[in-house]
């Protein structure tokens, strides 16, 4: 049997993508035809999709950015440091799988405004955590709802957009990821420059409270896609774990789950260990870092603008396969670069955000094309944030292995998750122009 949804050709058309963009309507030329086909409906699921993931962004690296401050108030070693990321990630697999059963059961919209709410809440709740391990439920806690927004989210744009324009689509929604990034980063350099840490990252955590505009917002102007509408009031099988495992996706599923293990692997151990290695290891200062981390962030929001035209123009697989490459080509120079040049880590932090960030432009697209609309949410759920459980598990290793190793050894972890998410393609098909099923 076939382990993918067949190749469309002359079978079923998105209804979606069709009502959204007729040629009078909403011309597909020019740098931004992409969003002008999205048409009125989608261009409100685009920007609620966007919103979400930039505040999931800015909620989730309220951590990594407090964390040596987090370590000195609670008095923690590098392992347990390290086990406040993993457990968020862990648990995330959980909220994500469960966030795209919830998608196909009740809507996108609906499962979008859930897991925005989840995570917000929580992210607040751990600003007043009393002890580490109260701190560590909460962050548990968060990674429900921060597993769950990009799948949801990604899958709501993915069933607007044309097969055309669907991965520069879904690359600007990745986008928000570096936006929200940036965002924490700002208020980082702020709050800890003119409050004592040891108040500061209860601050930075309360924060977190901002996504409850962006719900309100949703809820009056957001709507699923037509086909997706469709789908959700007739189908048998929608939302149901059993079906991503029934032999025609069985094959599709596991080396999906390999591929998004390898790159959120190399990801997290980067994003999650950078700020610690260039304070600890670079003895830069907070502001220092700072300005590192801005071209670091930088490079990553043009990076997912570029991999999302990438993977339009050159194909799913051969993007990922490009920019895992010189991702890991990226950490393994970032973190060699001799004692006192630390002016060469401004200058590699640029391409080493675009790089580690355009691989994951595609992904979006790629995940939503392998799945029919009935197991869409669910499909791209489970296997995204079971990538992230399982990937979790190369921060922890980086915080245990960083006494003897140091930070910036112990990152070569990053660069093997690279080469899994290479390995994982030979399972996998191109899926670039093929309209959703």
């Amino acid at each position: 049997m076939s382990t993918t949804p067949p190749t469309p050709g002359a079978t079923l058309h998105d209804d979606s993508s069709a009502t959204a963009q007729s040629p009078q309507q909403a011309p597909s030329d020019g740098a931004f035809g992409w969003l002008r086909a999205l048409g009125p409906r989608g261009r409100r699921a685009f920007t609620g999709a966007f919103g979400g993931y930039a505040l999931d962004s800015y909620d989730y690296f309220t951590l990594p950015l407090s964390m040596v401050a987090l370590a000195a108030y609670f008095g923690l070693d590098s392992g347990q440091t390290g086990l406040l990321t993993t457990v968020t990630l862990v648990v995330s697999a959980i909220g994500g799988a469960i966030a795209g059963v919830v998608a196909d059961r009740i809507g996108r919209v609906k499962a979008l405004m859930i897991t925005v709410i989840t995570y917000a809440v929580f992210t607040v709740a751990c600003g007043f955590a009393p002890t580490y391990e109260t701190l560590l439920v909460f962050r548990a806690l968060q990674g429900l709802g921060f597993g769950g927004e990009w799948a949801v989210g990604a899958v709501l744009v993915a069933e607007y957009a044309s097969a055309k324009h669907r991965g520069r689509t879904l690359g600007a929604v990745q986008s928000a990821w570096a936006a929200g990034w940036a965002l924490a980063a700002i208020v980082y350099t702020l709050v800890f420059q003119f409050l004592d840490a040891g108040l500061a990252w209860r601050v930075m955590f309360w924060t977190g409270a901002l996504p409850a505009l962006l719900v309100v917002w949703m809820r009056r102007r957001v709507q699923d896609a037509p086909k997706a509408s469709q789908t959700l009031g007739s189908s048998a099988h929608k939302g149901s774990f059993a079906e991503i495992f029934k032999p025609d996706l069985l094959r599709t599923t596991l080396f999906a789950v390999l591929l998004s293990t390898g790159v959120q692997g190399g990801y997290y151990t980067l994003a999650t260990w950078l700020p610690t290695y260039l304070k600890s290891d670079r003895g830069l200062t907070v502001v220092g870092t700072g300005g590192y981390l801005a071209f670091l962030i930088s490079g990553a929001f043009l990076g997912y603008l570029t991999g999302g035209y990438l993977t339009d123009r050159l194909g799913r697989k051969r993007n990922i396969v490009l920019f895992a490459v010189l991702s890991a080509a990226s950490i393994l120079a970032y973190t060699n670069i001799p004692d006192g040049a630390n002016g060469l880590l401004l200058v590699l932090g640029f391409p080493l955000g675009f790089c580690m960030s355009a691989i994951f432009s595609g992904f979006g697209s790629f995940l939503s094309e392998l799945y029919p609309t009935a197991v869409r949410g669910t499909g791209q759920g489970f296997v995204y944030n079971t990538g992230r459980a399982v990937g979790a598990v190369f921060p922890t290793l980086v915080g245990f292995l960083a006494d003897s190793w140091g930070v910036g050894g112990a990152l070569v972890f990053g660069a093997i998750g690279y080469g899994l998410a290479v390995v994982a393609l030979l399972g996998l098909p191109e899926t670039r122009g093929r309209e959703l099923l």
